[in-house]
């Protein structure tokens, strides 16, 4: 009944505008000329009929005219019936439309702002002196009166305007109490609804099945005007709802079970169950309204991520699921760390709803990729990294097991007999009890059977796979294209490309084998390979990381499925032995590089010579060049391709042509772009012994026990420092870095710095430069640049004649030694004669 009697209610047109007298109108001489100036359109304004559109205005579709004409003859009589009640003294005059807006209630009522009448008392005193200017002034009536008129103008628009604003002093104290008492009254009210809620969650929690309805008077708090009222409102309503959400989801009851008679203790249990899950469902539905107002957001977000992390097995889990998937993406990092959690929490956590919430949050996350364009934050995808999938479980027993053959060849050359009817029926019956059972059994407990299981994980792995090809193929078509999509989140224009390409890594194993070709050449052209050396597209929006996880996936899937794909990754060793190249410490992600060293060259098998000769004068060069933390990866890298390939120990001879090789391989080329055609083998390791001198320890004794292998033989390896790859020394090193950063004597250092400063610099004032004599002829300036660079020249020469001093010196006294020698062996030569 009460639906329809809203629907019937009829809503009356808000009432029209007062009117006014033309005496009232004041018309500016502004309007008088642009009248005269639009004479030909005045026609459309006075050719309007106003009963006509009054009639429109007031017209209320669907419902019969008499009646509505019926409810404005009443709305109009208590409108006369107010102001017959007015008292005398508050004549008031409603303010010009033009000049004051007037203001809509939400009953959907315009009211008028008003201004007092003018006294008669102040009239005739403003037309006695009115008389009085007009007779002294006689001379100049003509200007006189068209000042007054403009004058007039101007202090009735003032006083419409401004009276309204004017506060009796009597009125000011009786207004600042009723303001006392409202905000007295609002707190007190507060506690009132503050301990209802407590008192209703109290009763919830002790007895839900008898306070059931208290959930309903909840509800209707949450609609509160107050938003503190609302705020916990709904925080008790989510401490009640975690409390007495069953274990189980509530089924919705069919028309004959409910056409069957049932128990009092049975109705109850049915009634409690409905209504719980019809206040859910408003509770749900009012987070979610709450959700869009930037006051509750946050507490609104907690809340949704509190029930799926509580209750995920429950009813009207997809609404939940939905609102948590939309705000992984959320601008707000609070909200989107609890929904991350909330969803790895769902992942990890399967016994609680069976694995199919976890279907259903990847197809969400799926769907929301795909709409969104793959332009999301990291944590959408990065959350499906806590998948797990169980490879051998849900295997057919049925078909494994086999029939054992009796041994007594009487009982299988016997016949058997065929059962009868009754038998038959009574096997039937016991067959339907027991799966009727197993059924109930299984809508109850959250244990799958294994084909179940089984098939749950191979649906989450197609949505999965299906979202990650989604972001390779989006990345392929960005990178390749010359328009170069921004984005404000992390990661530029593929913000999704880093997760997806982990995830990748990490599942490489359950690929599909028809997949694996297609997947390599992908991941060949995102990480910038070209088949023409030198070439590097110009438009590639990739970073050296994204292009370097792009190899480590590929070698990765390739390592993973090693039976059964036949792939040649040569294509990506090139392509890193460039990105080296490319690689900066402080633009580009150190862990990536140190992972790639790991997977590429670490942990692969005997590599090539000339490949490895190449990267062991890359990473030597690399190591040369950036941080200590890069530089220990790099190393232990470099000191693992030489313990492998003994022959390239031939770069640690210290020979300035080159090692014992140079004269086999062609020149060495640094700027070589395939490292088979580079010629490493021709060139030495001199880095290592700049790096012996270097500031970190690590770093200078990994390169002292490099060069420590040069005096071994060649089935020789040196002792180990660590067994370490090159990610955990990177690791290793870095946080050893920043805890022993100094976090008390940086305000010591600053201070000092300060000092010095104040010492060493003075400012000087413009007036004191300007009378500065800086004036040199260009005569004497290209004589002293000539004694100062002839200065360093003679200097230059200076060295380079000692150097050649010292060499010849040495070479004579090494000559001399020789003779001694010579002659030292030919008087033992003879003694031994004689």
């Amino acid at each position: 009944m009460g639906k329809s009697s809203k629907k019937n209610k009829v809503i009356l047109a808000p009432p029209l505008p007062p009117d006014v007298d033309d005496e009232d109108i004041l018309v500016s001489d502004e309007d008088v000329d642009f009248v005269e100036e639009n004479r030909e359109h005045v026609h459309l304004i006075t050719g309007l009929n106003r009963k006509a559109l009054d009639k429109v205005v007031t017209r209320v579709p669907d419902h019969d005219e008499d009646k509505v004409e019926l409810l404005y003859e009443e709305r109009e009589r208590k409108r006369r019936a107010a102001l017959a009640l007015k008292p005398k003294d508050d004549d008031d005059l409603e303010v010009d439309p033009v000049d004051a807006l007037p203001v809509k209630t939400l009953q959907g009522e315009l009211l008028y702002r008003t201004a007092k009448r003018a006294r008669s008392e102040d009239k005739a005193k403003g037309a006695e002196s009115r008389s009085d200017d007009k007779d002294a002034d006689a001379k100049q009536s003509s200007q006189k009166e068209c000042k007054g008129r403009s004058n007039k103008k101007e202090d009735s628009k003032l006083q419409n305007v401004q009276r309204p604003l004017e506060v009796p002093k009597e009125k000011l104290h009786s207004v600042v109490l009723e303001e006392v008492k409202e905000e007295l009254s609002a707190d007190e009210l507060f506690e009132k609804k503050k301990a209802q809620l407590a008192e209703l969650g109290m009763a919830m929690l002790e007895d839900p099945e008898s306070n059931i309805r208290s959930l309903n008077d909840l509800l209707i708090i949450c609609n509160d005007t107050d938003q503190r009222v609302v705020k916990l409102a709904i925080m008790s309503l989510l401490a009640v709802f975690r409390d007495i959400i069953p274990s189980y989801r509530i089924r919705q009851l069919t028309e004959k079970e409910l056409a069957v008679e049932v128990s009092k203790e049975v109705k109850k249990t049915r009634y409690y169950e409905y209504t719980l899950i019809r206040s859910y469902k408003a509770y749900l539905q009012k987070l979610i309204s709450l959700e869009k107002q930037p006051y509750f957001y946050l507490v609104a977000v907690r809340c949704l991520c509190s029930l799926l992390d509580a209750a995920p097995h429950f009813n009207h889990r997809e609404s939940l699921l939905a609102s948590v998937v939309k705000n992984l993406s959320s601008s707000n990092d609070v909200a989107r760390k609890l929904c991350s959690e909330a969803i790895r929490s769902l992942f990890r956590n399967e016994g609680k709803h069976r694995g199919e919430a976890t279907v259903e949050a990847v197809r969400l996350v799926s769907a929301s990729v795909k709409l969104n364009d793959c332009q999301l934050h990291p944590d959408v995808v990065e959350v499906c990294l806590s998948l797990k999938f169980d490879e051998d479980l849900g295997k057919d027993e049925s078909k494994e097991e086999k029939l054992k053959p009796k041994k007594n060849k009487r009982y299988q050359n016997r016949d058997v007999t065929k059962p009868s009817e009754k038998k038959k029926i009574k096997k039937e019956l016991l067959s339907k009890a027991r799966q009727e059972v197993h059924a109930d059994l299984r809508a109850v407990s959250f244990t799958l059977d294994p084909k179940e299981k089984k098939m749950i994980q191979r649906e989450t792995l197609a949505a999965l796979f299906e979202t990650y090809f989604r972001i390779l193929k989006h990345s392929m078509n960005t990178s390749n294209s010359r328009y170069k999509a921004t984005s404000v989140f992390p990661g530029g224009s593929h913000p999704l490309l880093a997760p997806c390409l982990e995830g990748l890594g990490k599942f490489s194993h359950l690929i599909d084998l028809d997949f694996m070709s297609e997947l390599i050449a992908c991941l060949k052209k995102l990480s910038g390979y070209t088949d023409h050396q030198g070439e590097i597209p110009p438009d590639n929006t990739l970073s050296v990381s994204e292009r370097l996880q792009c190899c480590i996936v590929a070698f990765k899937v390739w390592r993973s499925n090693l039976e059964a794909l036949n792939v040649d990754l040569q294509d990506f060793f090139v392509q890193f032995y460039n990105l080296i190249l490319e690689y900066r410490p402080d633009r580009d992600h150190g862990e990536v590089l140190a992972d790639a060293l790991k997977t590429l060259l670490w942990e692969g098998k005997q590599q090539d010579m000339l490949r490895a000769a190449a990267f062991i004068k890359r990473l030597a060069t690399f190591a040369l060049s950036f941080g200590s933390t890069e530089a220990i990866a790099a190393l232990i890298t470099l000191r693992h391709l030489l313990q492998k390939n003994t022959k390239c120990r031939n770069m640690l001879e210290n020979d300035a042509g080159g090692g014992s090789l140079s004269s086999l391989v062609a020149k060495y080329d640094p700027e070589a772009k395939d490292p088979y055609l580079s010629g490493a083998l021709a060139t030495v390791l001199w880095e290592l012994s700049l790096l012996q001198k270097h500031h970190d320890e690590t770093v200078s004794g990994m390169a002292s026990n490099i060069l420590s292998m040069a005096n071994l033989n060649a089935t020789q390896n040196p002792v180990q420092l660590s067994s370490s790859n090159p990610l955990e020394a990177y690791k290793d090193l870095s946080m050893g870095r920043e805890l022993s950063k100094p976090t008390h004597k940086v305000s010591q250092t600053l201070k000092c710095k300060r000092k010095r400063r104040s010492k060493e610099f003075v400012a000087l004032s413009t007036d004191v430069l300007e009378k500065a004599d800086c004036t040199v002829g260009e005569d004497e300036l290209r004589e002293k640049l000539q004694s100062h660079f002839a200065v360093l020249r003679g200097i230059s020469e200076n060295e380079r004649l000692r150097t050649e001093l010292n060499h010849a010196l040495s070479s004579i006294n090494m000559y001399k030694e020789y003779k001694k020698q010579k002659k030292a062996s030919k008087k033992s030569k003879k003694a031994a004669k004689a």
